[in-house]
């Protein structure tokens, strides 16, 4: 309405006073190891599909930055960049499994990722393109590549990153959305420690019980 009224639209805005209706929810979908194993099996390495999954999870960008990397942004093991919505600009040690996956796939000579027609994506093209591999991949309509940017950050939490380690990777300017994953990885790990004192069992490590392959070292 405000909007509406900016523009000429109508004299008044009826819903001035009204008050926002509340809300709980967990936010947009955070891909499961399950569900990031099935877009694997079903795109291997050496691909584009596989890259993109690759780079938006080990890096973790939004698509509007991913879409711009290439390998000038890479240079001793370091990949930086600068943000397109924040502007801030980021230095992020290269994961070896990205590495190895950039390594075994063919790329443009200016992005990484490129259309059919060997152009760079927009960001909207590329979220239209990645969801066509999801498809294939016969996953859910929540497993999008703008969330796989939560399931990278959920990863260092359960690492056990800190959320001020995990925003100095992700690029976030404010801690209220990445503490959620450092919470809930840390209620777990100290729920553990709570069983195994009154059972008499060892206390098992979380962070080493994630698969090697999700962790960030």
């Amino acid at each position: 309405m405000a909007f509406a009224v900016g523009d000429g639209w109508r004299q008044d805005n009826p819903t001035t006073g009204t008050k926002r209706i509340k809300s709980r929810t967990d936010g947009f979908h955070t891909w499961t190891e399950e569900e990031i194993a099935q877009f694997e099996a079903v795109h291997p390495v050496g691909g584009k599909a596989r890259l993109a999954l690759a780079l938006l999870l080990y890096t973790p960008q939004r698509r509007s930055d991913v879409v711009g990397i290439g390998r000038q942004h890479i240079r001793n093991g370091v990949l930086h960049i600068k943000q397109k919505k924040t502007g801030a600009s980021l230095a992020i040690p290269v994961h070896p499994e990205l590495a190895r996956i950039i390594a075994a796939t063919p790329s443009g000579n200016l992005t990484l990722l490129t259309t059919s027609f060997g152009k760079t994506f927009t960001a909207a093209g590329f979220g239209n393109w990645f969801r066509e591999r999801c498809n294939e991949a016969q996953l859910p309509g929540h497993c999008a590549a703008h969330v796989l940017r939560k399931a990278a950050c959920r990863r260092l939490a359960e690492a056990g990153c800190s959320a001020n380690v995990i925003a100095s990777i992700s690029g976030h300017r404010t801690l209220t959305e990445v503490s959620r994953y450092t919470r809930a990885a840390d209620q777990e790990r100290l729920a553990r420690a709570g069983v195994a004192a009154i059972t008499g069992t060892e206390s098992v490590n979380y962070a080493e019980t994630v698969d090697k392959s999700a962790k960030y070292r």
